[in-house]
């Protein structure tokens, strides 16, 4: 395992994942390490826009991927003033599949192993931990990891850090972020589904006041929206109170709440939207969440991820394997993906609601919101942003 390498990424997340299956279909030598032992993780980001369906069928793998459980939304909707509100409708899109799929991140990801696995340059290490970038001569030629209580080294033309938002990769590279700030955080929780509960439309609430529902099949994830850094004061109040103000906001029955019996069912996600200024070093580059840490708005955080992959493999696949990776390569990669970040980061911001000193959430929703109640047909605008987004990649060829 300590041979050399094209390239070794760092994390096993949809990024890493998909970079390292694009590489090695490409015909290179390419390790993924994964610091977790599996990908069974509640409350990772679970959208699969259309955007990636597509890419699923450009590999040919749609019909099996989507005999994997999941649920379909060909329309988003948002409570407003006590009526549904389509935000997003995905029907006109010029793709294959005009829908989102929910699908549970852990099945998208062993999906993607079992491919990745298909082709002999490719090694997936689960429960590796990345330590630290190896140095020579001023360039990246390699990481340190941790496996158990064992640490080893690992030799690569090119480190990929697809570590997520507290990237040990962009740490060590030394990478400049700049954060956008967020005034909420996000409690995430399960709620068994009943077969008369009366189901949001389409499978997905969209945020009632703060409160999002997703359809599991046979539960509720429920994402209740607190402002940043109040979770304690929220501890603080009990589970009576907490358990009361999700029910004032759900469409369920009050005692369906007594269901949250202790707060280790309550997950919190710390919300953060950053990007990095420069995504790469001499033989380091960061992409997904390690290059720009999205907001759960819209759910764009999978997709994009995806999307940085599909242009790093393209880009930098025949590079690589002849040899002649140059940083000018690694800056194409960045000027490939920036535009479509800003762009998704600048939608993001303008969609979520404004906020008061005391991080309180405006009495009316979002502009945007309320453009859509007065002209409808911006719902369809919407879902190609949301659905295709700002600069699409496809999969063609082998590299």
């Amino acid at each position: 395992m300590d041979m050399h390498q094209h390239c070794v990424i760092a994390g096993g997340g949809p990024a890493g994942m998909m970079a390292g299956l694009l590489l090695a279909r490409a015909g290179l030598r390419v390790t993924v390490l994964e610091r977790h032992p599996d990908f069974h993780h509640d409350f990772r980001g679970d959208t699969i826009h259309p955007s990636t369906l597509q890419l699923m069928a450009d590999l040919g793998w749609l019909d099996e991927f989507l005999a994997l459980p999941h649920q379909k939304a060909p329309t988003l909707h948002a409570e407003m003033a006590g009526r549904q509100v389509t935000i997003a409708d995905f029907r006109r899109l010029p793709l294959q599949c005009r829908y989102i799929a929910f699908m549970p991140q852990w099945d998208f990801l062993d999906f993607l192993a079992r491919k990745a696995a298909a082709w002999p340059g490719f090694t997936l290490r689960m429960g590796c931990e990345t330590v630290c970038l190896i140095r020579e001569g001023g360039r990246v030629v390699g990481l340190t990891y941790r496996d158990g209580d064992e640490t080893g080294e690992i030799r690569a033309d090119l480190v990929i850090g697809a570590d997520g938002r507290q990237s040990v990769v962009r740490r060590e590279a030394g990478l400049t972020v700049r954060d956008f700030g967020s005034a909420v955080d996000v409690l995430w929780l399960k709620l068994s589904r009943q077969p008369d509960d009366v189901p949001p439309a389409m499978s997905h609430a969209g945020p009632q006041q703060g409160l999002v529902l997703i359809d599991r099949g046979d539960y509720w994830q429920c994402g209740y929206v607190i402002r940043k850094g109040s979770y304690d004061d929220l501890k603080g109040r009990g589970l009576p109170a907490f358990r009361a103000a999700l029910a004032a906001l759900a469409p369920l029955p009050v005692e369906r709440f007594e269901e949250i019996a202790g707060w280790d069912q309550v997950h919190l996600l710390s919300i953060r939207m950053d990007r990095l200024d420069t995504w790469w070093r001499p033989g380091v580059l960061c992409i997904g969440d390690a290059a720009h840490a999205m907001s759960p708005v819209g759910g764009f955080g999978v997709n994009l991820a995806v999307q940085d992959a599909v242009a790093a493999a393209r880009i930098l696949a025949a590079p690589l394997r002849d040899g002649r990776l140059s940083d000018r390569d690694l800056a194409a990669v960045q000027a490939r993906r920036m535009f479509p970040t800003r762009m998704t980061q600048g939608l993001q911001r303008m969609m979520r609601r404004k906020r008061n000193a005391q991080g309180e959430a405006a009495p009316r929703p979002p502009g945007f919101v309320r453009a859509i109640v007065r002209m409808p047909w911006l719902a369809h605008v919407m879902g190609r942003i949301i659905g295709i987004g700002f600069r699409p990649e496809r999969v063609t060829g082998r590299g």
